[in-house]
């Protein structure tokens, strides 16, 4: 049986992973501290892959901690999802973003070393790319960051690339997600941000649901078709898959490979809510704001490169996605707060 350990596993992307793998047939190790997710979500996920994960409650600091999982359990590889993401806490607090996501890894990668465990998913971000010149993005495009949260993936990038020079033997993907969205089918599990949501499909959903009056488009005078941002929206089912096929990659591959996970095509926030209110028979009032410092215009992946060395590409549509995550508020009004 292979064991995987998820780091974060209970986060938005790991919960839909570990559905994934246990399909899959892997035996799924969930590691988080519940800083930004619920025990819940991965209780669902057993429910629905009709299968167990083995759920434990620590710090990717703490280097005791994670050596205990891997002196109970024979890791086969690592799946490192833990990190803060919120872009405005990150310029708030530079410091705590800097200790957990760069120092986490660090120890993370030490411990891994330490039981000869060398293959490592890395849940790295479009955000290291900056605010990229031409679009579509592929992952030669010159790096680099705006805010302390982007900064800390470069800088794990970084980190990683170093290691496996010295040390070639280790087998690394960073896998540079684009703007996940949307749930699982079922419902029973999906996106449950604290607070205010930082990401458009959460918020979208929260008006549509009653949460909030309404959406703040923050600017509509970009060089786009409508002049709202332009993205790429990736539904988060396609990227748990993404995840099972980088693993499986590197059964048979050492070395690091940067690998981006979009769709190739990009939407403006308009034609988000418009698809969402088409497709899921919902109002969603919505003003314009002011631009906000740091956002850029348009930025969309060419995924050619997943497509040749995972033989992975996006399946689900923008109905897809606006459904899914509609499905899933309108189950969960309030997320997992009820059962946290």
């Amino acid at each position: 049986m292979n064991y995987i350990l998820l780091t974060g596993g209970a986060g938005y992307i790991g919960s839909h992973t570990a559905l994934a793998l246990l399909r899959a047939g892997y035996q799924v190790i969930s590691f988080d501290n519940y800083s930004n997710s619920s025990a819940t979500a991965l209780k669902r996920v057993e429910k629905l892959a009709g299968g167990n994960i083995i759920c434990l409650s620590g710090d990717i600091r703490d280097e005791a901690a994670l050596s205990a999982v891997f002196r109970q359990y024979p890791v086969a590889a690592v799946i490192h999802f833990a990190g803060l993401k919120a872009v405005g806490e990150s310029t708030e607090q530079p410091l705590h973003y800097y200790d957990n996501n760069v120092g986490g890894t660090i120890t993370l990668c030490r411990v891994m070393r330490e039981f000869n465990v060398k293959k490592l998913v890395f849940s790295s971000s479009a955000t290291v790319y900056g605010d990229a010149k031409t679009v579509p993005i592929d992952e030669t495009a010159p790096r680099s960051a705006t805010n302390p949260y982007g900064q800390s993936k470069l800088m794990i990038e970084h980190i990683l690339a170093d290691l496996v020079n010295a040390e070639p033997d280790w087998g690394i993907t960073l896998l540079r997600y684009f703007n996940p969205v949307g749930a699982d089918s079922s419902g029973q599990i999906g996106e449950d941000p604290n607070g205010i949501p930082n990401n458009l499909m959460p918020f979208i959903s929260q008006v549509a649901v009653g949460k909030r009056d309404k959406l703040n488009i923050f600017g509509n005078d970009y060089p786009t078709a409508d002049g709202t941002g332009v993205r790429d929206y990736i539904h988060v089912v396609d990227l748990a898959a993404g995840h099972l096929k980088a693993l499986q990659y590197l059964e048979n591959h050492q070395g690091i490979e940067a690998i981006n996970l979009g769709t190739g095509t990009g939407y403006s926030v308009l034609e988000m809510v418009n698809a969402f209110v088409r497709v899921n028979q919902v109002e969603v009032p919505y003003q314009i704001a002011p631009r906000r410092p740091g956002d850029i215009a348009s930025c969309f992946a060419r995924p050619d490169k997943a497509l040749k060395l995972l033989g992975w590409q996006a399946e689900k549509t923008l109905a897809d996605m606006v459904r899914d995550s509609w499905h899933w508020q309108r189950q969960n009004p309030n997320g997992y707060a009820e059962n946290k």
